[in-house]
């Protein structure tokens, strides 16, 4: 047996694509953030599994003094099994805004938050 198969038998097959939700109330900046190559590496680095259904509190900078957006995503879809790995491709899809704080907004576009 390789070390690839015992590792899948221990931990289950390998998702091959997860499609992420996020909220509609992210702007441009904050799209473009959670897009990137690195937040994508990071995202398979702290998560070894995924499940439909499975929300992630996440955050990324927004580019200046240490600042921080919240970013909740929700997994939609898992193709494949539900174990990550640095091969499994990442994709977004967008959902109904839900009043996240995006962050400090002075030089960026974001929009502001929706009030209940």
């Amino acid at each position: 047996m390789s070390s690839q198969e015992q590792a899948e038998e221990q931990s289950g097959p390998l998702a091959t694509r997860v499609e992420l939700s996020f909220p509609a109330d992210i702007g441009r900046h904050g799209r473009k953030r959670i897009r990137s190559d690195y937040y994508r590496k990071y995202l398979k680095k702290v998560h070894d599994t995924a499940e439909a259904g499975d929300e992630w509190d996440e955050f990324t900078d927004v580019g200046c003094c240490g600042s921080q957006m919240d970013v909740p995503l929700v997994v939609e879809r898992v193709e494949g099994g539900s174990r990550i790995d640095r091969d499994t491709e990442i994709e977004y899809t967008e959902r109904e805004a839900c009043g996240v704080n995006p962050g400090w907004s002075v030089q960026h576009d974001e929009p502001e938050p929706i009030e209940d």
